[in-house]
């Protein structure tokens, strides 16, 4: 491939990556190196609940977002189902006009049986893009989205399986540039997730869940079919402890860890070719040499099962921007509708140069309060 082909292609890749991912981005020129994917707006923690908790989903109770971290805990969801909204504004201390949505809605057939659907839409708003050599190619509006379909079932008492489908759109420019043709990319993949809903009959107990998402296609911009990067694959396991003081008053704690099941992101231009030639299966294990993994940890206090106190910390491995957070939220549930807010503050050496200081997120759940 062409070097300056090749340069702006990657270029195009990290440009995404810092607007969308959990990343650090600098307000110098240099962007900090990191492992990137294209797609990488599926890293994103799409919910407001999560996003209070330190980006933990794994191993929460069940609730109308459970698609975007473990779908098999929606079967376990006290509710006959739910419909969520989610809002957030993204990067606002480095720019204006980036935003992310989602929406997820999943029912219960009976006890043992659950769907769930959704989506998320990412819009990256004007970004200029400029080729080697530093000519100006115009202004790209980037924006992409992901639509879900998923389906878990209760395999006892206690555990439950979920599968899940993706269908991937990428729209990072138009037209031709430097005679290369760049057309939006498209990818197909799919999620296998477990729980275990160790919670007994007082509401006190443990919860578990292992999550392997994104599982799937590469994705390119071009017609060369060597050209394609790969997707967010991602393994994740995490583990949660409720104690129900009593009717009214309940506390969760829990922690998680998330690995990207990608390679570390090419250098030189050797190093892009064996990128753009590595299999997606050996790409899983070529991913274990570099350190692009998150962990987190939350905690969420609930008063009456309507009002809901959100705090967390989450850190990013060096390959994947080194960023450490502290999260706080909180809900508000009347009657079949339920307001959530969450607030993100850097922590730490990176406070100074973070683009994602000050993150709000907004989400609005509402409840199919037929019981099972």
């Amino acid at each position: 491939m062409n070097y300056i082909h090749a340069k702006l292609f990657r270029r195009l890749l990290i440009v995404a990556g810092i607007l969308s991912a959990n990343n650090m981005m600098s307000f110098a020129q240099t962007p900090v190196q990191v492992t990137t994917t294209a797609v990488p707006f599926l890293q994103i923690t799409p919910d407001t609940r999560a996003g209070g908790m330190g980006n933990m989903g794994i191993a929460t109770s069940a609730d109308a977002d459970a698609m975007f971290h473990n779908l098999s805990k929606s079967v376990f969801n006290e509710d006959k189902g739910n419909i969520s909204l989610n809002y957030t504004p993204w990067l606002r201390n480095a720019t204006s006009g980036i935003s992310f949505v989602s929406a997820a809605g999943n029912r219960k057939l009976d006890d043992n049986q659950s769907v769930s659907a959704s989506l998320r839409y990412f819009n990256m708003g004007d970004v200029p893009v400029s080729d080697y050599s530093g000519k100006k190619l115009g202004i790209y509006r980037p924006n992409e989205f992901a639509v879900d379909l998923g389906y878990s079932r209760k395999l006892s008492e206690k555990f439950s399986i979920g599968i899940a489908a993706r269908y991937i759109y990428s729209k990072l420019a138009d037209g031709s540039v430097n005679g290369v043709n760049y057309t939006a990319g498209n990818a197909f993949a799919g999620d296998i997730s477990a729980f275990y809903n160790g919670i007994d009959k007082e509401g006190n107990g443990f919860t578990a869940g292992v999550a392997l998402s994104n599982l799937g296609s590469r994705i390119g911009y071009t017609s060369n079919s060597n050209e394609k990067a790969f997707i967010p694959a991602n393994a994740g396991i995490g583990a949660a402890y409720t104690k129900t003081f009593d009717e009214q008053n309940k506390i969760t704690f829990g922690i998680e860890a998330n690995k990207l099941l990608v390679p570390a992101a090419p250098v030189t231009e050797a190093e892009m070719q064996d990128y753009y030639t590595t299999g997606v299966m050996q790409s899983w294990s070529q991913s274990f040499g570099n350190t692009a993994y998150k962990l987190g940890a939350g905690m969420e206090y609930s008063y009456n099962n309507v009002f809901n106190l959100r705090a967390g910390y989450t850190f990013d491995g060096d390959d994947i921007g080194n960023s450490k957070y502290i999260t706080a939220g909180a809900g508000l549930k009347y009657d079949a509708f339920e307001l959530n807010f969450a607030y993100l503050v850097p922590s730490g050496a990176t406070k100074a140069q973070s683009a994602m200081a000050n993150t709000l997120r907004f989400g609005l759940v509402y409840h199919l309060t037929e019981k099972k």
